[in-house]
This record gives C-alpha cells, structure tokens and sequence, in this order.
C-alpha cells in the first residue's frame, strides 16, 4: 500500500497558525550538514564539499545531502545505532524544501532546450520524495510521508505537521527533514522577484540539510517545546549565528542545541525561527 501524502497549502506570514508545538517532544536523533567548503568553517555539520556518491542519483547534491543527514541522525540500518529497527510501520517522515532539487530540474530543462536526449535518471529524481522512496527502503520505514514547500516561516510548519503526525495513535516517531541546496541562477533570481510578496523566508547561504527525528516526551532525551511570546520583550535587530542557513535556522540550533544538552555541555537553549515562533530545547520535564 501506498503511504498516505498529506499536502499543505502554502500559507504567507500574516495567515493566522496554531503554534508550532502543542506540547514537547523528545529528540531522539540529530545531525546537519553544510558542506560548502570554507564557508562552513565553525559551523555544525560542516563537512568536504564533496558526498558520498549514491547508486542512481546523479548530477545534483540534492539527494546525496538528504540520504548523508538522515543516515547521520538514524544510524546505519541493521546497526545498534539504528533508531528505527522495528518502528519502521510507526515511524512518519516530513521533508521540508522551499526549491527541492533546483540543479536536476535545470539541467533536465538545459537538456531540453539543446535538443539532447532526457535521462531517464534526471526524471526519476526530479521528483522531489524520490530520495525518500530509497531510504524507506534502506530502513523499512512504511509510515506516511509529507513533502512541504511553502511561504513564511517554513521550519516551524514542519515542526508543527511532526506535532500532527505525533498526536496519531499509529505514528511513534517523525523524521523531520529541512533541505536546501545552494540556490542556483534560476531560483535566486525568482527569490529576489517573489520573496516580498509570497512571503518566502531567505535561502541558505550554500547546501544545508538537518534531521530530527521527534518522539512523544521520553525521559533521557532532550525535549523541544513552544515557548510563549514574551510580553513587551523587543526583538534583537543583531544578526544570529545561524543566519548563514536562512529559513533553516532554528531546525539547525535545535540539531546542534540536543547534540550540546546530550554531550552535558549545555542544559537548555533557546531557539529561535525566522519568524515570530520561539523554543527551547532542555532535558525531559520531571
């Protein structure tokens, strides 16, 4: 049976939503990549620019990048580290991308403008979950598959479609995944053309992917929750850290926040998102 794919419509930054989380979630896994050589430096996940190669995907970093994170955050299948073992049927997947994988539909459309023949490869992964019918593969994962790309603050409607998903009997756990790869002639210029009026959040500053895999609250993990407005409380004009990784952000400050309150470096981090919703990663509530 096919999983079921929920789609989402777009929605701007003055559409009215319920809040991202409607009560923590326990991180189970996390790991970001940015491999854009030295503009990485310092930063987490930073990694050679060059991927591993992945058997039938070619040309574009898009689907490598994805297949490197999600392997990062899960474990290698079959493993003692593999956090999906037998929850493959219960465990549910969210991708987030604003352009999906810009390179491969660019150079299909290149193809097709110069009058050569189409690969077939090319087609097979123009398709934006194409990478995710190989890792639920890999992993057994049979549980409903999301892809999103939408307007305003996209990091926090994937957060908040894991916090659906998680409220279903059926579902355990949700690997929520954020991609973008270093946006190309074609998407910057629609960017700077349309991001105003649709409401688009910024792009990164080169490839980024992030995993998290979100579980209902579970002592020992660390736990994202919402964290209210403060009343009164002024917003900083000063430029974050995580800037470089646009409407990324706060699903990378989440990654790197549980990886630091696991290590006993930290014991709890504010995140924040591009737009007006904010979080806190800390340990389990008593």
């Amino acid at each position: 049976m096919t999983p079921a794919t929920r789609h989402l419509t777009p929605q701007t930054k003055d559409a009215r939503m319920p809040i991202a989380l409607t009560q923590p979630r326990a991180i189970a896994g996390a790991a970001c990549r940015t491999p854009w050589g030295e503009a990485a430096a310092g930063l987490p996940g930073a990694a050679d620019t060059e991927l591993p190669k992945l058997v039938g995907f070619v040309v574009s970093r898009f689907s490598p990048l994805v297949h490197d994170v999600v392997t990062a955050c899960l474990g290698a299948p079959g493993t003692p580290d593999d956090l999906v073992g037998d929850l493959g049927p219960r465990t549910a997947i969210v991708l987030a991308t604003l352009y999906g994988d810009t390179t491969t539909t660019d150079t299909a459309t290149q193809r097709l403008v110069a009058g050569q023949v189409h690969s077939p490869l090319l087609f097979f992964q123009s398709v934006t979950t194409s990478i995710l019918g190989h890792l639920t593969k890999r992993y057994g994962i049979t549980g409903q598959l999301t892809c999103l790309s939408a307007g305003g603050d996209l990091a926090a409607d994937a957060l908040r479609t894991a916090d659906l998903l998680l409220d279903q009997d059926d579902v355990e756990q949700v690997l929520v995944i954020g991609v973008e790869i270093e946006p190309g002639q074609r998407a910057t210029w629609v960017h700077e053309r349309t991001a105003a009026e649709e409401g688009l959040d910024a792009l990164p500053a080169g490839d980024t992917a992030v995993a998290l895999l979100l579980r209902r609250t579970t002592p020992g993990l660390p736990e994202l929750r919402f964290v209210p407005a403060e009343a009164g409380r002024t917003a900083t004009t000063a430029a974050p850290w995580s800037a470089p990784f646009g409407w990324l952000r706060a699903l990378v400050e989440t990654a790197q926040a549980a990886e630091r309150i696991s290590a006993g470096r930290v014991t709890r981090a504010i995140v924040h998102s591009s737009g007006p919703d904010r979080f806190q990663v800390g340990p389990t509530a008593p």
